[in-house]
Formats: structure tokens, sequence, C-alpha cells
């Protein structure tokens, strides 16, 4: 029997003669694990053209699945900033270069206004790609600025939630947003202004346990996380097994959370008929 020594762990082939594809022309479903085109995706409405798991999306996406075409973003002048020079691995304000770099974005939440079949509406949309979509004080003055031109213009809100909660940097600052934008939304209420929340994957935390819940609709996209602790933690704090698809969106509609959910599809129409009836 021969014996032979390893120079280098691993099977080593030549990749010179291959062609990999370019980037952004596959997307691999997170759900089924089904390859498509991104052509494919995008004429589905960002949806898995095999199993029709909805795939994370931006604002400015939603922005142009709901509106006529055109809009307009407003309060696009507020930035963050690190008033409690907040440092955990690395400072705050790298954190947020790092990320405005990255998404393009001022921030978790962009606010527009547009028609939707030649109806006005306001959409403040949240982009989990930047810091989590976390909540903190410039999350909470868009809010808040957008309910204030809301009442001014007796135009209809509507919030889309994806947020992993309250932005621990800003600590206290981040929390006293949850106060600010509930009562907020409790002046577009007594004013008659109709607010619709719509909630998708993931909306927890400290966005749950305010504005997100707070609607006069409440609606959500298919399998969405909804909750305000997460499941793991939940388990281990009491000890039992959760029931079968706790924290998802038809869990929540058949305990009364939500008052229906939508698929992406159909997301304008819905919104549609909603400003035709209020």
């Amino acid at each position: 029997m021969g014996w032979f020594k390893r120079l280098k762990d691993g099977i080593i082939t030549s990749t010179k003669d291959k062609k990999e594809a370019p980037d952004g022309l596959w997307y691999k479903c997170t759900n089924c694990k089904a390859a498509s085109t991104m052509k494919e995706v995008k004429e589905n409405f960002h949806k898995c053209p095999k199993c029709n798991y909805h795939i994370r999306i931006g604002s400015h996406d939603y922005f142009d699945l709901i509106f006529d075409g055109k809009f307009t973003e407003l309060f696009t002048e507020l930035i963050a900033k690190d008033i409690l020079e907040f440092s955990d691995l690395k400072p705050y304000t790298q954190r947020l270069e790092t990320a405005r770099k990255k998404t393009d974005l001022d921030d978790a939440i962009s606010v527009a206004v547009g028609k939707v079949n030649r109806r006005e509406l306001v959409i403040a949309a949240m982009d989990f790609t930047f810091i989590g979509g976390s909540m903190g004080s410039v999350v909470g003055q868009k809010i808040s600025l957008a309910i204030d031109y809301c009442l001014d213009t007796k135009t209809p809100l509507m919030i889309i939630s994806k947020s992993g909660g309250a932005r621990m940097m800003e600590s206290a600052f981040s929390l006293m947003q949850m106060a600010k934008t509930s009562a907020k939304l409790s002046r577009l209420s007594k004013a008659g202004v109709p607010y619709f929340s719509f909630l998708t994957d993931p909306t927890t935390g400290g966005v749950t346990a305010s504005f997100a819940m707070l609607g006069d609709i409440n609606f959500a996209e298919p399998e969405a996380l909804i909750g305000f602790a997460g499941p793991r933690v939940i388990k281990e704090t009491i000890k039992k097994d959760l029931p079968e698809g706790f924290q998802r969106s038809e869990f929540l509609l058949e305990h009364g959370f939500l008052d229906f959910i939508v698929d992406r599809k159909d997301l304008k129409d819905k919104v549609n008929d909603l400003l035709s009836f209020f």
C-alpha cells in the first residue's frame, strides 16, 4: 500500500476558461432555492417566480410599484447625527457613513407624495438595508413631518414598515420616537385623515410597538415576520415550543392582529380600493 502526502487542502480545478455569469443576472431564492433570472423576478413584482416568495425590496421599489409614475420625495435634508458620540465595535459616525455609501440613502426611511389612480397619497417607506431599518431620530422626525404634511393637505398616509426595531446607537433618543410617532398619529386620527399601515418582512421591536400597529387598516405581505421580540428570545424566556408559523403574517391574521394579507402584485389595486373606501 502506497503512502502519499496531501500538498493542499481541497480539490483544485482550473477556472481560467470558465465563463462566469455577470453580477445581477441570476437570483437564487432563499426560500425554495430555485434559480431565476433577475428579469423574471422583476417582472414578477420582485417575487420568486417558482414559489411566490416575497423578496425584500427598498422604499423606492415600493414607490415605483404603488404610485402612478411620478412622485416627489420629501424631507430629504434630514441627516442623523451622533449626539451621544456612541461607539461599539466601530463609531456610530462610521456606521452612518458606510450605510449611506452602501445604500445611497440618507436614512432608514424615505417619504414621498404621489398619486395612485389619480388619488393623492403620502408614503413613508422603510429600508432594511440601512442599519437594519432601525428607527432613530431621523426616522421618527420624517414620520412626524409626513403626518404634519397630511394634516395640512388632508392627504391619506401609508407607512411601509420593515425594521429590526429601535436604533441602539441613539439610545433614549431612539426610544422617544415610539411615543412621538404614536402621539402624532392620534392627531391624524382626530382629524379624520386615513392612515394605512403596511407591514413587511421583518417588522419588529419598537416599530411594531408604536406606529406599525396603529393604522386604521393594518395589513401585510405574505409570510412577513411581525412581532416585538424575536421567536428565539420568546422561546428561551417561556421555555416552551412556539406554534408553527408563529409571528408570521398568516398567524397574526388568524389571531386578529391584521385586517388582511396582500400579494405584492395586487398591492396597488388594494391601496386604490382603500383610498376609494375612505
